[in-house]
């Protein structure tokens, strides 16, 4: 393989889910041309028993089945042993919340996602394999796939070749580009220019590049400062 093709390696107990929405739109033509890997492995295969079991009762009682470390662990092994570059990912609504920043480093790595299910899996997987722990935000999904779906298109969509524009990604909500750095992306407008009697502001019909990317610097700290103000703690 390619050592600078994006490869990400899926541990699921659900493997048809993939590609899903990922063979579609921008990631999927990508697919197609080759301009990054997907695989998965289904965890269940890693089980030692002949019902395949996966998961079990939590110690100290509770609702819910926990994943087990011993069959999660042998899906990890397996994992490393065929792509020992990847970096380890567990979805977990304990985790680092995911940033542009941080799919912009992702982006760069080749990955291998774990997909949990039930109400979690043995801690001491985690301890052993210290993946980095990723969450979406504050609320809780009924497995990783959907996360991983979410991680996977932000990372793809960042890789030579995926978007025809190079500089389409500079002006991007949360870019670190030029002077937009931090904010939130400016209002777009296209054609028609009246359309139930509102009208595209003039200064984008002027032709004026200087004044159309000040216009949009300024709409950009309008927006941020009313829908996200949080970020212009740290702008």
């Amino acid at each position: 393989m390619n050592e600078m093709l994006f490869h990400a390696h899926i541990l699921t107990l659900f493997p048809e889910m993939f590609p899903g929405p990922l063979g579609h739109s921008l990631s999927g033509k990508a697919l197609e041309r080759g301009l990054w890997k997907l695989t998965t492995q289904q965890i269940r295969d890693s089980a030692t028993d002949k019902h395949q079991t996966v998961d079990d009762t939590p110690y100290g009682g509770g609702a819910g089945m926990v994943m087990r470390a011993d069959v999660l662990g042998n899906a990890i092994d397996a994992a490393k042993h065929r792509l020992p570059s990847g970096k380890l990912i567990y979805f977990t609504p304990r985790g680092q919340k995911l940033t542009q920043t941080l799919v912009n480093n992702l982006s760069q790595q080749n990955l291998v996602l774990i997909c949990g299910r039930y109400e979690g899996v043995d801690e001491r997987a985690l301890s052993e394999y210290q993946p980095l722990e990723l969450s979406m935000g504050d609320f809780v999904l009924s497995g990783g796939e959907i996360a991983a779906f979410v991680l996977l298109d932000a990372c793809v969509r960042l890789l030579s070749g995926v978007i025809g524009d190079k500089d389409s990604h500079r002006e991007e909500s949360f870019s670190d580009a030029s002077d937009f750095s931090g904010l939130l992306e400016h209002p777009h407008y296209t054609k028609p220019p009246f359309w139930k009697g509102l009208n595209v502001p003039d200064v984008l019909l002027s032709g004026d590049h200087a004044r159309i990317r000040e216009w949009r610097r300024k709409e950009a700290l309008r927006i941020t400062q009313e829908k996200r103000p949080d970020l212009l703690i740290i702008y």
